[in-house]
């Protein structure tokens, strides 16, 4: 049996990017606004440019959650996810 051990609040502020809620909002509404009317070709670059910046964010968030758990093996080690692969 495995324990995970998770951190309390040790992602470095530096590796995460927050998608602050204008754009998440601008991306709802660009939403909503191909499926009812349509978007031009501006809007779809826009939108596709919104939606890349999120993934982004979202990945970041997820690979420095990722990098900070370590792993409390059955002889009572202690592993390291982050140093173990390498914080990629």
């Amino acid at each position: 049996i495995l324990t995970v051990i998770l951190p309390y609040q040790r992602i470095r502020s530096e590796r995460r990017i927050a998608l602050n809620q204008e754009k998440i909002d601008r991306i709802n509404t660009l939403y909503h606004k191909s499926q009812s009317v349509g978007l031009t070709e501006a809007e779809k670059e826009e939108q596709a440019a919104l939606r890349k910046e999120y993934i982004e964010a979202i990945r970041r968030n997820l690979r420095g959650t990722l990098n900070n758990i370590s792993i409390k093996e059955p002889d009572g080690s202690i592993t390291d996810l982050g140093k173990k692969y390498g914080n990629r």
